[in-house]
């Protein structure tokens, strides 16, 4: 293509979305934790009184992170993803939790200077690369949706989980509980909010061609049973 009809073809197309611009939306909104409470108790952490289990310390439900939004049902066919990569540092995997869309390569540096070994024994993923230092940068293409937990063969609390997705439709909840999805195509979709300690919670949202829609969950378990 010579440049003149480069240059036509950027300036049609240019006009065009002009013309009709390409309607998308925003979701918004909270996602929080509601601790299991026995009746006429509060929730939160902490430990139990008694000596016996002194040393069993609770959940602290404010302090949980990694919660993930996203849009359940295949909106459009996923573009080709960019690769993404966890990290192993200090023994640990980093992110913990990460979501992405089907079909993407994930990257496994490891920048300890001992062994590490990144495998899943999980239905959706199975993989072992093996035992490593710096000297190679396996990958991994995830092409099956759903969680898969990776751990360490050497290292006992080495674990992360990877969320593969239907759609790039998704957010990670941040340090205030909040999430944004943007450029959402117009549309009702079953929207869900999930943690690895807490049953998922689905609704249903409706995002206009503009503008955006607010939806907040809480996660969390019924009451504890009277004693």
């Amino acid at each position: 293509m010579n440049p003149f009809n480069s240059r036509f073809v950027a300036l049609f197309l240019f006009t065009l979305t002009a013309l009709f611009p390409v309607h998308a939306g925003t979701i918004t909104g909270t996602v929080t934790a509601r601790a299991p409470t026995a009746p006429g108790e509060s929730g939160g952490g902490g430990s139990y009184s008694s000596r016996r289990y002194k040393f069993v310390e609770k959940i602290d439900y404010d302090s949980l992170h990694d919660f993930v939004v996203n849009i359940e049902q295949l909106v459009s066919p996923p573009p080709d993803p960019a690769a993404k990569k966890i990290v192993q540092r200090d023994a640990t995997f980093e992110p913990h939790v990460l979501p992405v869309v089907v079909g993407t390569t994930i990257r496994w540096p490891n920048e300890d200077d001992i062994f590490h070994n990144v495998f899943s024994m999980t239905d959706t993923q199975d993989f072992n690369l093996g035992f490593y230092k710096s000297e190679k940068v396996p990958e991994v293409r995830f092409d099956k949706l759903g969680r898969v937990d990776v751990f360490c063969a050497i290292h006992t609390n080495m674990h992360c989980i990877i969320l593969v997705l239907p759609n790039p439709y998704f957010a990670l909840v941040d340090a205030r509980h909040r999430f944004v999805i943007r450029d959402v195509p117009p549309g009702t979709y079953r929207l869900r909010a999930w943690h690895e300690r807490l049953p998922g919670q689905v609704k249903e949202v409706t995002v206009p061609a503009e503008g955006e829609v607010k939806i907040d969950f809480v996660l969390g378990m019924a009451e504890l049973p009277k004693t």
